[in-house]
């Protein structure tokens, strides 16, 4: 009796920290996209600003663009070849940078006056900001079991998506009270300042510091179920890069981020220019793209672990093929359609579609495929690959718009998630063979 009274005890110990772990991540990474989508709401206000001084609103759209995409690059580079630090020194140093430098860059933007500062904050913000996701990948990788990945990164996943949605709704609410893009980022910088100290306080590196057992690792993983330290880079690297399976996971994550930056940069853009809502409408309105990715999130990563590890692919597929129809639907859409909710509808079937399978590409492949030892570079590779694809979604994607309107945008944004769904059917198709095989996908 008295080892089964201990036993509960344990057990329900393990249920808390685990609970307060995930809340500690989810709101340090929902803070983080206070200080992403400052830029994207505060954009039309730049844009404006930048008209005053003599710019012209097709030019101050390409400038806004190219600091976008440098942002992205930056973002990009970071997820690279820093993300994976934090299998060296631990997910909780990689997060709390992450928090860290977007609150101090932030406030640097806030107090600028001139495009060259502007640009250089956001650098700097992007940067930090690249080591928070392999951050929270490593440090779940040490307080969850493999069994768990689809659904509890599919939590943690909803992070950045209220986080984005919220940012944008509660901006919004700020700017339609009058206030101008400098208090916009102000009170991003005051969110992540909060959920900084929280983290800093208590969020801890994994179960078993604290005698509570390691977390288990999926048996078909690339590399060892222990927690030890990697013995090298090369031995992180090497089964990852020799993967063929890895590999066209990183070119999925290219697509799809492309797809989802330029919505999470250009939405309010798009309903300003092209469906003629006013600012504080744009902002708010904006919402809908992550609000309903949450959704999504929710829903596939509780089926994904349903349907088994190769149940991730499948629903890749089925849903990056409905990602290109649901584009060239909003692509038919006329500007003339000012008022209608069609637009909104699509683009939320968009955000359906893509958002949640995306979220499998760097959260529960990634374990699927590093686990404890090499979760972190897993992640920051396959989400790196995705983000230097994604610095198309600023500079490129602004000059589409220029030249060819924002039909030319939704045509080639549908020819990428076509391409993607093809490379999801060629996943499926190698992790059914691993499957039957009993190895890890090769």
């Amino acid at each position: 009796m008295a080892t089964g009274r201990k036993l509960d005890a344990r057990v329900r110990s393990l249920r808390f920290r685990q609970a307060t772990t995930m809340l500690l991540l989810f709101g340090g990474y929902a803070a983080l996209y206070f200080c992403r989508a400052d830029l994207s709401v505060a954009t039309p206000l730049l844009i404006e600003d930048l008209g005053r001084h003599g710019v012209s609103h097709s030019e101050a759209i390409v400038r806004m663009g190219s600091m976008a995409s440098l942002g992205v690059l930056a973002y990009a580079l970071g997820k690279l070849f820093l993300g994976g630090l934090g299998d060296f020194w631990g997910g909780r140093c990689n997060f709390l940078i992450g928090l860290g430098g977007a609150l101090a860059f932030t406030v640097l933007f806030a107090s600028g006056a001139t495009l060259p500062l502007f640009t250089f904050a956001w650098l700097g913000n992007r940067l930090t900001q690249s080591l928070a996701w392999a951050g929270l990948i490593k440090v779940s990788s040490k307080w969850f079991d493999f069994s768990s990945y689809g659904t509890i990164i599919g939590i943690l996943s909803l992070s950045y998506l209220i986080g984005d949605a919220a940012a944008r709704q509660w901006m919004g609410m700020l700017i339609a009270h009058g206030f101008g893009w400098r208090a916009v980022f102000y009170f991003a910088a005051a969110v992540a300042g909060a959920l900084l100290i929280a983290n800093a306080l208590f969020l801890r590196e994994s179960r078993a510091a604290l005698g509570l057992g390691e977390a288990r690792t999926n048996p078909l993983s690339l590399f060892a179920a222990s927690e030890s330290r990697p013995r090298s880079v090369r031995a992180l690297l090497s089964p990852l890069l020799r993967s063929r399976a890895f590999l066209l996971v990183c070119l999925l994550s290219l697509g799809c981020t492309i797809v989802r930056e330029t919505f999470n940069i250009w939405t309010p853009v798009y309903l300003r220019d092209y469906l003629g809502f006013s600012m504080s409408q744009s902002a708010s309105m904006s919402a809908i793209f992550p609000g309903v990715g949450a959704v999504s999130v929710l829903i596939t990563g509780w089926l994904s672990d349903r349907l088994g590890v190769n149940g991730r692919s499948l629903l890749l597929f089925v849903g990056l093929a409905a990602t290109a129809a649901a584009l060239l639907v909003l692509m038919s859409l006329q500007s003339s359609t000012s008022g209608s909710r069609l637009p909104l509808v699509a683009i939320g079937a968009i955000a359906f579609c893509l958002l949640g399978p995306y979220s499998y590409l760097a959260g529960a492949i990634a374990l699927d495929f590093g686990g404890k030892q090499a979760g972190a570079v897993s992640s920051g590779i396959i989400d790196g690959v995705g983000y230097l694809g994604a610095v198309f979604a600023g500079d490129s994607v602004a000059r589409i718009s220029v030249m060819f309107g924002w039909k030319g945008v939704f045509v080639a944004l549908a020819a990428v998630s076509a391409l993607a769904a093809l490379g999801a059917g060629a996943l499926y198709a190698l992790g059914a063979r691993a499957a039957a095989a009993g190895r890890p996908v090769a």
